[in-house]
C-alpha cells in the first residue's frame, strides 16, 4: 500500500514538472482549440463541403460562407505581407477570432430550416444536384478556392431563383 503511494506521489509530481516544459514546446500559432489557423480553414471547408453535398446548405448560404472565407483568405495574406511572411500573436488572435465567428455562421446555416433540394425527381432537378456534388467535392479536396466556390454558389443561386420565379409563374 505504502509504495502505491509513493509512486501516485511520484508520478503526480513528475508530470507538474513537465507542464512547464510542454507548455514552452507548444506552437505559438496553434489556438486554444488546437489547431493551426490552417487547420481550421481546412475543417471549416469540409463542414461547408458537406452541408453543400448533404442539403444542409442552399447555394445562397454556401455564396455567402465562401465569400467570407476568402475575405478571410486575403486578410491573412496581407497580415502576412505586413511581417515578411510570418503572422504576429495579435494577427493569430484576430484570424481566430474570426474563424470563431465564421464557424458559428456555418453551423447556424446548416441547422436551419433552409435546405438544398437533395433528392429532385426531374432532368433539371438532377443536374442542379450534381453541380452541387461536383462543387461540394472540389471544395472538400482543395480543388476549388473559397473565391471559386463563392463564384460558383453566386451563379447557382441565380438559377435557383429563376426556377422559383418561373414555378411561380406557372403555378
Amino acid at each position: 500500500m505504502n509504495s502505491t503511494l509513493k509512486i501516485s506521489f511520484l508520478s503526480s509530481a513528475l508530470a507538474i514538472l513537465a507542464l512547464p516544459v510542454f507548455a514552452q514546446s507548444a506552437n505559438p500559432s496553434t489556438p486554444v482549440t488546437g489547431q493551426t489557423i490552417q487547420d481550421r480553414k481546412e475543417n471549416q471547408q469540409d463542414r461547408i463541403g458537406n452541408g453543400v453535398k448533404n442539403g444542409e446548405l442552399t447555394a445562397g448560404e454556401t455564396k455567402n460562407l465562401e465569400k467570407k472565407e476568402a475575405t478571410l483568405n486575403q486578410e491573412e495574406r496581407d497580415m502576412r505581407k505586413l511581417d515578411n511572411g510570418k503572422l504576429t500573436t495579435a494577427d493569430k488572435k484576430t484570424l481566430t477570432q474570426q474563424q470563431n465567428q465564421l464557424s458559428k455562421q456555418i453551423y447556424q446555416d446548416k441547422h436551419n430550416s433552409a435546405t438544398q433540394n437533395t433528392d429532385p425527381k426531374s432532368e433539371v432537378g438532377k443536374r442542379a444536384e450534381n453541380q452541387q456534388d461536383r462543387i461540394a467535392n472540389g471544395v472538400k479536396n482543395g480543388q476549388l478556392t473559397a473565391g471559386e466556390t463563392a463564384n460558383l454558389e453566386k451563379k447557382e443561386a441565380a438559377i435557383n431563383k429563376e426556377v422559383r420565379t418561373d414555378r411561380a409563374a406557372n403555378g
